[in-house]
């Protein structure tokens, strides 16, 4: 077993939320390893210090655990769309929990005592009993997507019990927003509702909204939305020993509905939006919020920006 380094490795180091945590955790002057089957953007790759296009579950990507033994792996790779796994669970099962095990196991047999940060979802409570959501609430998944996450959380628990894995697990709610610099954003034709909204008023295209009849105030889904860099700035605490192994919600404990979100990106583009009605999303709950109160008692973590911001900042990076 070799002693520790200083370094963090990111799998997924080229998404969404994988890349905005690279360019916080460069920001800081960390010691970053970026890891992605796809090539990184030129801003993601030179806010590593090293870059290996790779599936993180293959040998080669593997072996970097053993030569760097990092005192993190933020592991944000696997794939991450309600619907469509639905209709190809296989696709998910084996990326998300499959090959995340692979990961695991390598730590186990070769003694690496590095944190694992792992990137769940709030797609693990499904239909949820009550909202907003609290980590003591029972997860009820309703899709392949979120049952996958589920069985990664449960193996990082039982890794912890038997083999003293140390990690942590991030049931982020809606990631939405782009970098405040406009560095780094959502890659085009995106599937999250502002993204979709943003888009469609940039290049003057008709939005499908999904679903108008849920039990809600205006019969559209109420969700909990969180800037990418607030996440990442979660990551980044998390490296820290100081904060408790175990699982945290991450949300700003607010909703707002479809049809609020259309009329606030409407607002701050100062554009209109062409829609029509679509139906509902198989998976979908009709309200989905988080309570955070866990992770902001061991870090006093909170959000930084408000809805009006993340629609700003995402603006800005559609519009860059």
């Amino acid at each position: 077993m070799t002693m520790k380094s200083n370094c963090v490795i990111v799998t997924g180091a080229s998404g969404y939320i994988g890349g905005q945590t690279i360019l916080r955790l460069g920001d800081a002057g960390h010691n970053v390893i970026g890891i992605d089957i796809r090539p990184a953007p030129d801003h993601l790759k030179s806010a590593c210090n090293r870059f290996y296009q790779e599936d993180f579950a293959n040998e080669f990507a593997l072996s970097l655990l053993d030569q760097f033994e990092p005192r993190a792996i933020i592991h944000c790779a696997g794939t991450s769309l309600v619907g469509p796994s639905v209709t190809n669970p296989e696709r998910y099962y084996d990326n998300n929990f499959v090959k995340t095990k692979r990961m695991l196991d390598r730590l186990i047999k070769h003694e690496i005592k590095s944190r694992v940060i792992f990137s769940s979802s709030a797609a693990v409570y499904g239909e949820p009993v009550m909202t907003p959501c609290s980590e003591l609430d029972p997860p009820l998944p309703v899709s392949p997507y979120g049952e996958s996450k589920l069985m990664i959380e449960m193996a990082l628990n039982s890794y912890s019990r038997a083999y003293g894995l140390d990690y942590v697990s991030f049931r982020y709610f809606n990631a939405c927003g782009a970098d405040p610099r406009a560095r780094h954003g959502q890659a085009n034709a995106a599937t999250h509702i502002i993204a979709r909204v943003l888009e469609s008023m940039r290049d003057g295209k008709e939005f499908v909204l999904n679903g108008e009849n849920y039990p809600t105030q205006d019969g559209t889904c109420v969700r909990d939305y969180i800037h990418v860099d607030d996440l990442a700035r979660a990551h980044e605490m998390a490296i820290e020993p100081e904060i408790p192994a175990g699982v945290y919600n991450l949300g700003s404990s607010s909703g707002y509905s479809n049809r609020e979100i259309m009329d606030l990106a409407q607002k701050v583009a100062d554009k209109s939006l062409k829609f029509s009605a679509g139906p509902q999303r198989e998976g979908d709950p009709a309200v989905l919020t988080a309570a955070s109160d866990k992770f902001n008692l061991v870090s006093a973590w909170v959000p930084r920006y408000n809805i009006e911001e993340i629609i700003q900042h995402a603006w800005a990076w559609y519009t860059r």
